[in-house]
């Protein structure tokens, strides 16, 4: 049983460390953005936000990620664009593959059990590359980023506190064939 102090959890991919230097390399590439770079070790791509959770909610969403069965897949970073309302530079894929999209639902929909409330907007594969960011046009990757995931993980927020601020709780593997 994992035991956590009050603190915000989610679901996530994490990269190794080939894929989170390039995407930080990448965040440092993109000129006028003016941003705070995301810590490389911060770099995830976020599956299900949970928020503040109780121990008993955290028993129970991680009985849920106990059950997955998904598949590995393979991730091809290819997009990167700009949120302007939260003024988020990120990095995504055009078309994220069915397997990640199977795996996001099915996680939400399990969840519910546990009483957490699935997003209501459409889900969206990215990873931030920097926050407070200024307006940069979006743009194709002329050389995607291949990332093999083969675990997804749970991780907790540090408020405060130098980087990195997020920390890996447990770790469940996909499949692979």
């Amino acid at each position: 049983m994992i035991t956590v102090d009050p603190q915000r959890l989610f679901f996530a991919l994490w990269p190794d460390r080939t894929v989170c230097s390039a995407l930080a390399g990448l965040g440092r590439a993109i000129e006028g953005h003016g941003g705070r770079l995301s810590h490389p070790e911060d770099i995830h791509l976020t599956l299900v936000f949970l928020g503040e959770v109780t121990e008993e909610r955290l028993g129970c969403a991680s009985r849920v990620a106990d059950g997955v069965t998904a598949p590995a897949l393979e991730l091809v970073l290819d997009l990167v664009g700009y949120w302007p309302r939260p003024r988020v530079l990120w990095c995504g894929c055009r078309a994220a593959p069915e397997p990640l999209l199977a795996l996001v639902d099915g996680l939400q929909q399990r969840l519910r059990g546990c009483g957490f409330r699935p997003e209501q907007r459409p889900y969206q594969a990215h990873l931030t590359l920097a926050r407070h960011a200024h307006e940069v046009a979006g743009f194709e990757l002329e050389r995607p980023i291949a990332w093999p995931v083969s675990e997804f993980v749970l991780a907790g927020s540090e408020p405060g506190g130098p980087p990195p601020r997020y920390r890996i709780l447990r770790r469940w593997p996909l499949a692979t064939s």
